[in-house]
């Protein structure tokens, strides 16, 4: 029975990532590895993200005006989570709103790019 999956995200810098997670995103980091670190997990509420140091994909010219989420992240209280990072400065793609398909969403842009949805069941 699969209980958790984690993502694994790739990085040039392993070290930025990390303080963006840390600082904006309120994740802790659980560890890294090697000197200079080459890879490293983070996690809040007991669920984690990997971060590997490798040159990412090509990127998608369309990635943001497709709105082309990396992950999908459902939270418990969607208004409190987005306060929270907007106090913290985080870069918002699409702002907090109601969905068609009865959901409260935001997507926030991380340190690389990467497009995070957060949402809650309306």
């Amino acid at each position: 029975m699969i209980r958790r999956i984690a993502p694994q995200f790739f990085t040039t810098d392993i070290p930025r990532t990390l303080a963006y997670y840390e600082e904006k995103l309120g994740f802790a980091c659980q560890g890294t590895w090697m000197d200079p670190p080459v890879y490293a997990i983070v996690a809040r509420d007991g669920q984690a993200i990997h971060f590997r140091c490798a040159a990412p994909p090509t990127a998608n010219p369309e990635k943001y005006a497709d709105e082309l989420l990396d992950a999908y992240l459902a939270v418990d209280d969607v208004e409190a989570l987005h306060a929270e990072y907007a106090s913290r400065g985080v870069e918002f793609a699409r702002e907090l709103g109601d969905t068609p398909w009865g959901a409260r969403e935001f997507v926030a842009k991380d340190y690389d790019g990467r497009l995070l949805a957060f949402g809650a069941n309306l």
